[in-house]
């Protein structure tokens, strides 16, 4: 039998008696994400400073606000707390204070600790914080940086793989191919990873941001004008080539084969090459099989619509970010309530670009009229936006429609009992469908199919999540459907 730790406690501030049992639980905190392959994921959300405790808190300290929100948001705090609680037996509140707010310094004899945060290299700290790089890119956005993207379950893997990318650039993951729908941040991660490049290594290293369009202009003005060389010479001796919107290539061969020598050029060089698209690879069917090989050579990486917990995420970091910039007083921003950011969040369940426009809206409303906005007045500013095609509301029907239809059987066939594999499998993939694109729960997912518990809804649902692990063919089918359901009109 384990013998019980006596704690006493002398005074009620600055003490450091859960000191050592803070340290343990993230200590191991740490060993388990780096276990499950998720280190990344603790050195980016697990940012915390001990500062001081009582009989029943331990105060913490954070970077931002926007990090504590955060920290509540993906169930930090609580995984925290339910580690100390393991370690001490006792039910102890993790309270938060933002590093810039005046605190008290712990006492000389209890500053030593045996846990350390990962630390960052210097290219972590350029990129990390919220201010801007010492020298702009001509082409890049200042914005456009990691520290301002916020990455949720839909964009963990490209935030993560475009980061170790700038870190360790042609060498750690290339080409990289991001693809996905309208203002899900495709852009934004790939001129994070020239931005960070850039802040690294400056005017010596040759980044060019392009978009496909701009590209085959000037190929085509080259060719026009006989500057071809100047051309080549131009782009097979880059460092680092940022080529949004390749989708735009479609029945423009003679661009493409230029495409396909400038690659070549690049890969054999190490060049990181980071492309965005539209769709996944194997739909390119207007690009050349050669080139098509080429983009599918190193990382392509899927972007999603956020969830509910990261739309509201992404509201709260826009706020903070208006706030930084000075673009909007404080008092106007502060004029939006949390509940029009809840109501924004729940409402828009198409894309980040979307998100902000709403909610610079509502602040735009708040600055001319002078009013704070309620609820009320964001259903009034904000419905024609929410009742138009935009805001793409999926419902389960829709995508119960879509995947019967997909697999030839019928809207009841879906909702049935029946346990043919022909049945069982399109029904399991439009739960799996459902849970990921609506906010329903499970028991209301087992009501709209026809009645059936939580468990197995949740079974449904593990099944194709752990099949589509191996199986690349049933992810893509996925994704495919999904898109239809996206574009869907009842």
């Amino acid at each position: 039998m384990k013998k019980k730790v006596k704690v006493r406690y002398n005074k009620p501030m600055a003490e450091q008696n859960y000191r050592v049992f803070f340290d343990e639980a993230m200590n191991q905190i740490h060993t388990e994400y780096k276990a499950e392959g998720k280190e990344n994921e603790f050195i980016l959300w697990f940012k915390v400073s001990y500062v001081e405790d009582t009989i029943s808190e331990i105060t913490v300290s954070v970077a931002s606000e926007f990090m504590r929100q955060q920290m509540d948001i993906r169930g930090i705090t609580s995984k925290i707390e339910k580690k100390i609680q393991e370690l001490t037996g006792q039910s102890i509140k993790l309270t938060y204070i933002i590093k810039n707010e005046t605190v008290k310094t712990p006492t000389p004899a209890a500053t030593t600790s045996s846990y350390t945060e990962p630390k960052q290299t210097a290219n972590d700290e350029k990129t990390s914080n919220s201010s801007p790089v010492a020298k702009k890119h001509p082409q890049l956005r200042e914005d456009y940086s990691f520290s301002n993207f916020v990455p949720g379950e839909n964009s963990i893997y490209a935030y993560n793989a475009s980061l170790a990318a700038a870190k360790n650039p042609g060498k750690a993951y290339n080409p990289i191919l991001i693809y996905g729908g309208v203002g899900l941040g495709k852009t934004h991660l790939m001129q994070a990873i020239g931005n960070y490049i850039y802040a690294e290594k400056g005017d010596k290293c040759k980044i060019c941001y392009i978009s496909a369009e701009t590209f085959t202009n000037e190929f085509i003005t080259a060719v026009r004008t006989q500057t071809t060389e100047k051309f080549k010479n131009k782009y097979r001796k880059l460092d680092v080539l940022l080529l949004d919107d390749i989708h735009f290539l479609k029945d423009k061969d003679s661009t493409q084969e230029e495409l396909f020598y400038t690659f070549n050029a690049l890969y054999d060089r190490n060049c990181q090459m980071v492309f965005t698209c539209d769709r996944p690879i194997n739909e390119l069917k207007f690009i050349e099989e050669r080139l098509r090989t080429r983009f599918s050579r190193g990382l392509n990486i899927d972007l999603q619509p956020p969830n509910y917990e990261t739309r509201r995420a992404i509201l709260e970091k826009k706020k903070e970010l208006l706030l930084e910039t000075n673009q909007f007083p404080a008092s106007t921003i502060n004029r939006i309530s949390a509940d029009v950011i809840d109501y924004i969040a729940k409402n828009v369940q198409t894309n980040v670009r979307d998100l902000e426009g709403c909610l610079t809206k509502m602040i735009g409303y708040a600055e001319l009229v002078g009013k704070t906005v309620t609820i009320e007045i964001a259903q009034q500013q904000l419905r024609d936006i929410f009742s138009s095609p935009l805001s793409g509301t999926i419902t389960v029907e829709n995508i119960q429609k879509v995947v019967a239809n997909h697999y030839n059987i019928s809207m009841a066939d879906i909702k049935s009992n029946k346990r043919s594999t022909k049945f069982v499998i399109p029904r399991q993939i439009a739960i799996y469908i459902s849970r990921n694109l609506t906010e329903y729960s499970y028991p209301e997912l087992g009501t709209e199919f026809g009645g059936r518990d939580h468990s197995t809804m949740m079974h449904s649902y593990e099944k194709i999540a752990d099949a589509i692990k191996t199986d690349s063919s049933l992810d893509t089918t996925i994704q495919q459907l999904m898109r239809e359901i996206k574009d869907y009109k009842k």
